[in-house]
């Protein structure tokens, strides 16, 4: 028997929609990253972009656990010479992109840089609000808090 390695032609994507409110963090982003990889699909190719489009809206309301939240940092550079700038978890959520927080942690569990990872990075979609755009791609609403008792607080 020969080993099944998918096509571009055997590919079929789906769009599903996640609600982040209540949800913790690392649990979303380990689930939304297999998502987006196509590693829940049985015809799974690690060189094809075989996953499907994620939508996560209610961003802003996440959970981190422990005290997480006022203790994590997250450094960035400017490309200036001593222009490294950190940042806590608080304060992204509390500022004008709380979707970004979500978003880097879900870029984290996926392959580092390279091509295939770019694209399957652009499959994801984060809104820190309830509404979205892609309600004619008609997502499969996926009830994450109740997948498990620990994934919601």
């Amino acid at each position: 028997m020969k080993t099944f390695s998918a096509t571009p032609k055997d590919i079929k994507k789906e769009w599903v929609e996640i609600d982040a409110s209540g949800v913790v963090l690392g649990r979303l982003a380990s689930y939304v990253a297999k998502v987006l990889r196509g590693k829940h699909k049985a015809s799974f190719t690690p060189n094809m972009d075989c996953g499907d489009h994620v939508i996560i809206t209610n961003a802003d309301k996440v959970k981190l656990t422990g005290r997480k939240r006022g203790k994590k940092v997250y450094y960035y550079h400017t490309g200036f010479p001593g222009g490294i700038k950190e940042q806590t978890a608080e304060f992204i959520l509390s500022g004008a992109h709380p979707q970004r927080l979500v978003a880097k942690a879900v870029e984290r569990m996926l392959p580092k840089d390279s091509p295939l990872a770019r694209k399957q990075q652009s499959n994801l979609h984060v809104y820190a609000g309830a509404e979205h755009p892609h309600t004619a791609q008609q997502p499969r609403k996926v009830d994450f808090a109740a997948m498990n008792e620990k994934n919601a607080r």
